[in-house]
């Protein structure tokens, strides 16, 4: 199961240096619904290598404004305490999500 990221401990989180993703939802969001299987099952999948997590932005938004996630989903990537290059926008593939994934190990 995926970790759930909050205003409270996001940033701590991130702060621990692991490589993180954050993927920013929504429950109305179609696409957002479609990936949560995916995003759940790479997060067991991962387990120990990468912290993989849901933001919820109904009930969120501090985070979400400061990187400025404007549509959802959108999945960031964190490593060494800081925001990557590594971004994707949109319902994608699993393929697409572990291959990006796989970027943020080799960083």
């Amino acid at each position: 199961m995926a970790f759930t990221f909050t205003d409270e401990n996001v940033r701590e989180q991130i702060a621990t240096g692991q490589p993180v993703v954050i993927d920013f939802w929504a429950t109305w969001c179609g696409p957002c619904m479609a990936m949560a299987p995916i995003v759940d099952a790479l997060a067991k999948e991962y387990e120990g290598r990468v912290l993989i997590g849901k933001y919820n932005t109904d009930e969120e938004s501090e985070f979400c404004a400061e990187n400025r996630v404007m549509g959802l989903p959108t999945f960031l990537f964190f490593k060494n305490g800081a925001i990557t290059p590594i971004r994707v926008a949109g319902g994608v593939k699993e393929s697409v999500l572990r291959e990006k994934i796989e970027q943020l190990l080799a960083l």
